[in-house]
């Protein structure tokens, strides 16, 4: 039974895709510790994510805070902000994600983390980034058994690519995407209630015509990605001024009622 747990990472594990800045942002670590909280009503969690964020950045700024917070369980996502930039170097990335499992693992904590799917079956543009998906997910597999990281790999899951599991900008998980790696962490852990339905396939759907497909392309490029990459441009992060939306240990309110909380703007 877990009493502490912290999350580290970036947007994804803040939760974007899974609600908003005005209601919050709930996402994947949040649900699961909703599922940790089932088990032990006493759960404490902290989520230290913040979007944008590099893994030097994580390491440098999440890891010294959950070390002080001593979690008995920890999650750690970090590296695809790093994958997607230039100069991207999967040896260093990894580095720093193994000097995460270390120090974690190290102070007597379970550390779950994940590989990352084809980015390139998400959106056709980012195709030329498979070879550093595959590049860094064996690194991180590599890591996570020198330590004893508990790995949810998610690249060989088929459905985890689908359109379904994504939100419209196809950088964050949508709240079926988030619910299902939830649901897979607490299968992992093996908590009460949990299987490996998380797994299943979605029911297919019609193939879009050629003009529809091209059309979606064309309105993703314009709607997100063209403003992701002026961001680049200019040195700008989306995570710029912002601070974790849940810094400390606190009790879990229930599935009921929001956990999150905005993270705070300076």
């Amino acid at each position: 039974m877990y009493a502490r747990y912290v999350a580290l990472g970036d947007s994804q594990t803040e939760g974007l895709g899974d609600g908003d800045d005005v209601r919050g942002h709930r996402g994947w670590a949040d649900r699961l510790a909703e599922h940790l909280a089932r088990a032990n009503p006493g759960l404490l969690y902290a989520n230290l994510a913040v979007r944008g964020r590099r893994a030097v950045q994580i390491r440098d700024e999440q890891l010294p805070v959950a070390l002080e917070l001593r979690p008995d369980l920890a999650t750690v996502m970090a590296g695809m902000n790093d994958l997607i930039r230039p100069g991207f170097d999967a040896a260093a990335v990894s580095a720093v994600l193994e000097e995460m499992y270390e120090a974690l693992t190290g102070a007597g904590t379970q550390v779950i983390t994940v590989t990352f799917p084809d980015i390139g079956a998400i959106a056709p543009l980012a195709r030329r980034f498979r070879p550093r998906v595959l590049d860094l997910n064996a690194r991180i597999r590599d890591a996570a058994a020198r330590h004893g990281v508990t790995l949810i790999d998610t690249y060989p899951l088929a459905y985890v690519t689908d359109a379904r599991m994504w939100s419209v900008d196809r950088l964050h998980a949508s709240p079926e995407g988030h619910d299902r790696f939830a649901a897979g962490v607490a299968h992992a852990l093996g908590l009460p209630g949990s299987d490996d339905t998380w797994m299943a396939p979605l029911p297919a759907l019609p193939t879009p015509s050629a003009w529809r497909a091209t059309a979606t392309e064309v309105r993703w490029l314009a709607t997100f990605a063209g403003p992701w990459i002026g961001r680049r441009l200019l040195g700008r992060s989306s995570g710029d001024g912002r601070t974790a939306k849940r810094p400390l240990l606190t009790p879990v309110i229930g599935e009921d009622q929001s956990i999150s909380g905005t993270s705070s703007a300076s």
